[in-house]
């Protein structure tokens, strides 16, 4: 099956790309690497969430949002490659979230984008990460998550 077959199981689509918000672009492709830039949990040209975890978003919608914005990356490495069978191996996620005070769930709110990879991508979406918590993200958004991927 391949990643696109296991979205479409999932009901999910891979979304358009979103339009960069200031001077970069969505990937960069450098040998077999596929660099994401951070993407934040757009759906359109909506946020689905804004403010902190812990204060404004509960857990469970930051969960949501970063499957979003994997979700988001995944559409920009599709962008780039052509088609998403051609991901030998998700190898590293760095995700932000804009945490409110004594808010440290960063790992688990992560874990939405780190299970969707999973689920899309088999044991090639098995990765090296990182989860850091964030005093502001960019359009007061709750989570950004970036992403490097090999490819064939």
């Amino acid at each position: 099956m391949t990643p696109e077959e296991r979205l479409a199981e999932m009901g999910e689509t891979v979304p358009e790309v979103a339009a960069p918000v200031a001077a970069y672009v969505p990937t960069v492709r450098t040998g077999p690497y596929v660099y994401v830039s951070g993407q934040v949990p757009r759906r359109g040209d909506e946020l689905m969430h804004t403010g902190k975890v812990g204060a404004e978003v509960t857990l469970e919608q930051a969960v949501a949002c970063a499957r979003q914005c994997a979700l988001n990356a995944i559409a920009a490495v599709k962008a780039e490659v052509g088609e998403l069978s051609a991901v030998k191996r998700v190898v590293k996620v760095v995700g932000f979230v804009a945490s409110a005070p004594g808010f440290t769930g960063q790992p688990a709110v992560v874990n939405g984008a780190s299970e969707l990879f999973g689920e899309v991508f088999g044991e090639a979406g098995a990765h090296a990460r990182s989860a850091v918590g964030v005093a502001e993200l960019p359009l007061n958004a709750p989570v950004e998550v970036e992403l490097i991927v090999e490819v064939s």
